[in-house]
């Protein structure tokens, strides 16, 4: 799932693709690069963040939306706005990405109603309200990953209340939203304790500020760690990674798939 942050602020392109010339030749860019799905977000939703109005985001989105459709791309609309959602799936989107963990039960009848996928992501408060990245209280969970599970769950089924399939309610369990990096990090390793819902795990651990617990690096310097923590979430069972750097994190996928065939191979000869 490739990133398109059609806006001036987010954490690490904010700016760069907000002229809609430039979201557009950024979607070519991504499916170039290998992306199977483009994520196209008209609100960032890094720490401190201002909401911005539902008419404003679909301003910003829609001409990336279209673009992408017309290249038939899938594409998600990364949005807690269930007028942005209805909106967005009126133009063939088929995903939504909801970072809100649906504070809005709104936004599950959109996209029921439009019969679209919605990832619910794990967080517990607006981003506006915190003010530092990957800063949060040790004593907030008792047990990250099983907290985390049981708020999803408790979401889903707030989403299949308003007639939402449970197949179609995937889960993220929001690395960096309400965690602290080492919370994060153990959601990493703890993936696997996710893949029991039948339904697909998405990651998002993309250029994040839980990299740096390694070592202080601006957003420009993260790519290893995004690497590294793709590979990771995958061989601890996620399904969906979105990432900024497609086409870097898959070579890193398709490396370590062919490693893989070729003992596979080796230790069957």
């Amino acid at each position: 799932m490739g990133v398109l942050n059609v806006t001036p602020d987010s954490f690490h392109d904010g700016g760069r693709h907000f002229d809609p010339a430039r979201a557009c030749a950024h979607v070519d860019a991504l499916l170039a690069d290998g992306a199977d799905c483009i994520d196209i977000g008209g609100e960032s939703t890094r720490p401190g963040s201002v909401p911005v109005p539902a008419a404003e985001q679909v301003r910003r989105i829609e001409p990336a939306i279209a673009w992408a459709v017309s290249r038939g791309a899938v594409v998600s609309v990364d949005t807690a706005s269930a007028e942005v959602a209805e909106r967005a799936l009126s133009m063939g989107a088929r995903v939504i990405n909801d970072v809100s963990c649906l504070a809005d039960a709104a936004l599950a009848r959109a996209a029921a109603q439009g019969g679209g996928v919605l990832i619910l992501m794990h967080s517990r408060e607006p981003m506006s309200t915190l003010t530092q990245y990957s800063q949060y209280p040790e004593s907030a969970y008792t047990d990250v990953a099983a907290d985390v599970l049981a708020e999803w769950r408790r979401a889903r089924d707030r989403a299949l209340a308003q007639g939402m399939h449970a197949p179609d309610v995937w889960l993220d369990p929001g690395i960096g939203f309400a965690k602290n990096a080492r919370q994060s990090f153990e959601l990493l390793e703890r993936l696997a304790d996710f893949t029991h819902e039948g339904v697909p795990v998405v990651v998002g651990p993309s250029r994040k500020s839980f990299i740096t617990a390694v070592g202080a690096a601006p957003t420009t310097e993260r790519l290893g760690g995004t690497i590294a923590a793709c590979l990771h979430s995958v061989d601890r069972g996620a399904s969906v990674l979105r990432v900024h750097d497609v086409r870097a994190v898959r070579q890193a996928l398709d490396v370590t798939r062919v490693a893989r065939d070729a003992r596979e191979v080796a230790h069957a000869g």
